[in-house]
């Protein structure tokens, strides 16, 4: 890092982020709190400052957006990896202030390691990516619940499970008592449910592909 370059640490949140920036030349750091969203105030703070900046925030809820904005704007915003923050073993106080300096002296001490920041249409790709192994996963408990339930009273399927003919045995099954036919049709209908939402959203992603070459 070159000592005429100030590092910058933010802490950001949705409506404040807390920036601490350290002057290699010095060693002095101060801490500013910034009230507004990141993507909107930590652009103006920092070029407003008298030098050239790099700073460093960390991957969490408010996404890649700041990161962004910064570079249409021409900043050295610089998004870090949870997993390269080096944590002392038992230290599990948090602060902003205190994350903000820790991410400063980390920056200059190069100890940090960067995240890639994706484009916007990389990101929605990735989200739906997510959200469908999100319903894979969801279907997979569901079926769990319903396979349980069934064994627990008595009803056990001969063969390949989740197939066309485990569906029709499914389908014919029946309960006497209105308690077991209630929790067994809302399993049932849960089971449905996450098949076809997943099978929706595969339907979206395999649209989106050949449209994102064009």
């Amino acid at each position: 890092m070159s000592e005429s370059m100030a590092l910058v640490g933010v802490d950001v949140h949705q409506a404040q982020t807390v920036a601490a920036l350290l002057d290699p030349s010095t060693g002095e750091l101060r801490v500013e709190r910034l009230r507004g969203e990141p993507a909107r105030v930590v652009p103006v703070f920092l070029e407003q400052l008298d030098r050239r900046v790099a700073a460093v925030y960390e991957a969490g809820p408010t996404g890649f957006t700041l990161a962004r904005v910064a570079e249409q704007r021409g900043l050295d915003i610089r998004v870090v990896a949870p997993g390269s923050i080096p944590r002392a073993p038992g230290d599990r106080v948090k602060t902003d202030r205190r994350d903000a300096k820790r991410l400063v002296r980390l920056f200059a001490a190069g100890e940090l390691g960067f995240a890639f920041v994706p484009s916007e249409v990389d990101e929605r790709f990735r989200d739906l990516v997510r959200c469908i192994d999100d319903a894979r996963k969801d279907l997979m408990r569901a079926r769990h619940r319903l396979s349980k339930f069934l064994l627990r009273r008595g009803e056990r399927f001969r063969g390949c499970a989740w197939t066309q003919t485990h569906e029709r045995w499914l389908r014919s099954l029946s309960f006497d008592d209105a308690l077991t036919r209630a929790t067994f049709i809302d399993y049932w209908c849960a089971v449905q449910a996450l098949v076809a939402r997943r099978a929706a959203l595969i339907a979206v992603l395999e649209q989106a592909v050949p449209d994102s070459l064009r």
